[in-house]
């Protein structure tokens, strides 16, 4: 079979050169993050005083919608810092003993990184305490009456945590962060300097005005921006001579069905399903999700914040309710009685 082996193996040397490539994209330094100045400012300055006492940074908590780039900040401290960082995530530390394992392992002043750090077990988390405050880690030996309590000394370390979803993590374990801060959503003009810088790595041409089409597009998220980027590139080395124009993005981007706001069709579907089956709301968040066969974590986390962000979409305590806007931009008339466009 050494025409399937070729195929494995080409197909494996393409997901990886896919991964390298998103990793390529993450800027290195603070410098070159793009938004979120006020954080930037301030990590600075926490930054440069903890490598003048030649201590380690503080334990950090990043929280905000996908995609605002807390993965990468992460890893832009750890350079900074000139440190090692260990990645990982909450659902993936299932026991005490994982954790133990990732702490004992740590390089003294080294980073752990705990993507979705609301999702761990609160075993584990009750675990994780002495180990943030005193940099020891007391393990259980044993059942019964022949257990014992072991205490490890471990080596002082940096935890950064990252969460979508602040609201559930707990107040002892969201107390013990010295440093706490909210990622926004982006401006255009950020999104589009963020798109420049990618272009060029990407060694894609892509005029003034293109890349503000694809910001427009982008919900106001990098990650969507640079996926946005990768797909017009795409488009434009099969259609065209692999410059991305002005009407190349926007033909790409229709193509794709994102229309000029950013919405894609499972945002049309929800603001339509409100419309359509309950005259624009109020309906609950069950109803929707089920209407659109998706999760309801789903439609919570990923498509209400941007709707209401643009003012499609308002939260009202018997549920969700469509603006007028939303019904001029799907093209129904309006109705009255509807909440006006909310401002940002």
């Amino acid at each position: 079979m050494p025409e399937l082996d070729d195929e494995r193996l080409v197909a494996s040397q393409g997901r990886k050169d896919d991964t390298e490539l998103d990793l390529s994209l993450r800027p290195k330094r603070l410098r070159e993050y793009v938004g979120q100045q006020q954080i930037k400012d301030n990590l600075h300055i926490f930054l440069q005083a903890a490598k003048r006492r030649s201590q380690p940074l503080e334990h950090v908590l990043l929280h905000g919608a996908p995609g605002l780039g807390k993965t990468t900040l992460a890893h832009v401290i750890a350079n900074e810092m000139g440190v090692p960082i260990r990645v990982t995530s909450g659902p993936a530390i299932e026991r005490a003993g994982d954790l133990a394992a990732i702490l004992s392992n740590l390089e003294p002043g080294s980073i752990l990184f705990i993507d979705e750090v609301h999702r761990l077990n609160r075993v584990v988390e009750e675990i994780l305490y002495p180990a943030m405050e005193d940099f020891q880690l007391d393990i259980v030996l044993g059942k019964g009456p022949a257990a014992r309590t072991v205490r490890l000394e471990l080596p002082q370390f940096v935890l950064i945590g990252a969460t979508t979803r602040m609201s559930l993590i707990s107040g002892p374990l969201r107390d013990r962060f010295g440093v706490t801060y909210r990622l926004e959503f982006y401006e255009p003009d950020e999104l589009v300097e963020i798109l420049r810088r990618s272009a060029r790595i990407l060694q894609t041409k892509v005029g003034p005005e293109a890349a503000e089409i694809i910001a427009a597009r982008a919900r106001r998220t990098p990650r969507v921006a640079n996926r946005l980027l990768k797909r017009v590139r795409d488009y434009a080395e099969v259609t065209a001579d692999g410059r991305v124009t002005k009407s190349l993005a926007a033909a790409a981007l229709d193509q794709l069905d994102i229309d000029p706001l950013g919405l894609d069709r499972v945002d049309r579907k929800i603001l339509q399903f409100i419309i359509d089956n309950f005259q624009g709301g109020p309906v609950g968040l069950n109803t929707i999700a089920a209407a659109v066969a998706e999760e309801v974590e789903t439609v919570e986390d990923i498509y209400e914040p941007f709707l209401m962000q643009i003012g499609f979409l308002s939260r009202t305590p018997r549920g969700r309710m469509v603006t007028s806007a939303a019904y001029k931009h799907l093209g129904y008339p309006a109705v009255d009685g509807q909440p006006n466009q909310l401002q940002l």
